[in-house]
């Protein structure tokens, strides 16, 4: 049997921020009817926190659901649990149309951390988006490209950005995050 390893296996980069490889994480893909009571039922029972709204990141203690499109959640929660969470969830549903399917091993997740300005000056540097502390607040999601590949993006806190991406583009989106962090490379747009 073989070892179950992240896309790059805890691989991380020092620069003016922190770049790493969060490691295993399980995902679920879960689309449906968002406003359906039973959908938001099944949610909570498997991320263990609240139905996110638009463009938010709902998080627990054990998970959390991410907010995709109109139809669509990501469902964070621990790799080892994935399987017991497509139950419930199956459960939950019942015969209500919904989709939900393992994408564990389809994505990675990385962090980057340090000084808040200069996280979010990291960011912006490669997505386009307004990574500003006033426009891009703890709890937001955002889902965009990171230079050439789709990538997700929150803030899990002041000074700590996650990134979701394909887990076949993890190098590439490594050593995205670890040039735009390179020492000596600040611009500080975001300083204040």
């Amino acid at each position: 049997m073989s070892n179950l390893v992240s896309a790059l296996n805890g691989a991380s980069a020092q620069g003016f921020a922190q770049v790493r490889d969060m490691g295993l994480q399980g995902m679920i893909t879960l689309r449906g009817d968002l406003g359906a009571a039973k959908l938001k039922k099944a949610v909570k029972a498997a991320a263990g926190g609240d139905m996110p709204t638009a463009g938010h990141i709902s998080l627990s203690d054990n998970g959390g659901a991410a907010w995709m499109s109109p139809d669509e959640l990501l469902i964070l929660v621990p790799y080892a649990d994935v399987d017991a969470k497509l139950a419930e969830i199956g459960t939950g549903m019942g015969d209500a149309h919904h989709l939900a399917v393992n994408v564990s091993d389809a994505r990675c997740m990385f962090a980057v951390s340090g000084d808040d300005a200069l996280v979010r000056e990291a960011l912006a540097k490669l997505m386009p988006v307004d990574t500003s502390a006033s426009a891009f607040k703890v709890g937001q999601f955002r889902r965009s490209r990171m230079a050439q590949v789709p990538a997700a993006i929150w803030m899990a806190e002041a000074g700590e950005a996650r990134i979701v991406c394909f887990r076949s583009v993890a190098q590439y989106v490594f050593d995205l995050l670890k040039g735009a962090t390179a020492p000596g490379s600040e611009v500080r747009y975001h300083a204040k």
